[in-house]
């Protein structure tokens, strides 16, 4: 009996520094899963701090840039109105030089050719050049000529590629914006997996669920360093 007796307190004690090393082992790895916790919640903080920051930068270069445009379309209008007003007195004192010149009266025709805009003048001349009374080939007029100039009209066309550039930039940081957006809710997602995992007392599903949250946390985090920066 007492040889029984000592062979089962063996038994006994194996079994329970077995079950004392297995319970030690699963704190250990439990201690080991929470430190990756911290660290993964520390990163996620940082990463969305610093990726609405972005976002918000780049919304405000994005209005900066619609800002500038508005105004660069409404200043080509303008101009473009006072390029319609050049190009109506060009024609209205051609027109004018036209009746004087046939009429025969050179004192006129003289009035109306020192009242022509200098850009004009500069085609009336070149256009002249050309004896459009007897060459049928000549422009009806001076403003066809390639030597007319109108820089109200330049300066329209000029203003009017900026207010395109500007929308089209303004455009391009607003997507660049929304991605930081996406960015920032992906990591919210690594965020609500993190506190679900501490939930799990078994450490198999906790372990999955954690991993889960780390490998998005990886590709938030690569996917925001392909992004431009404010």
């Amino acid at each position: 009996m007492p040889e029984v007796t000592s062979n089962v307190e063996f038994a006994h004690r194996i079994h329970e520094h077995g079950h004392t090393a297995s319970a030690a082992s699963a704190h250990g790895r439990a201690q080991w899963v929470e430190i990756v916790e911290a660290v993964v919640l520390a990163i996620v903080a940082v990463v969305t701090a610093w990726s609405g920051y972005q976002a918000a930068k780049w919304d405000a270069l994005s209005a900066q840039h619609y800002n500038l445009s508005s105004r660069a379309a409404i200043a080509s209008q303008e101009r473009a109105t006072l390029a319609g007003q050049d190009r109506l007195y060009d024609i209205t004192t051609f027109n004018g030089w036209v009746a004087a010149t046939m009429a025969g009266n050179k004192k006129l025709s003289a009035f109306y050719e020192r009242r022509f805009r200098p850009e004009y003048g500069t085609a009336f001349i070149a256009w002249q050049k050309l004896d459009p009374v007897n060459n049928p080939l000549a422009p009806p007029g001076p403003i066809f000529m390639a030597e007319y100039k109108n820089a109200n009209a330049q300066e329209s066309s000029k203003r009017g590629e900026e207010a395109e550039s500007s929308f089209e930039k303004a455009v391009s940081m607003r997507e660049t914006g929304d991605q930081y957006v996406k960015v920032t809710v992906l990591l919210a997602t690594v965020l609500f997996l993190t506190a679900l995992s501490q939930r799990f007392e078994i450490f198999g599903p906790r372990v999955v669920v954690g991993a889960t949250a780390f490998v998005l946390l990886v590709t938030a985090t690569l996917w925001m360093l392909t992004f431009p920066r404010a």
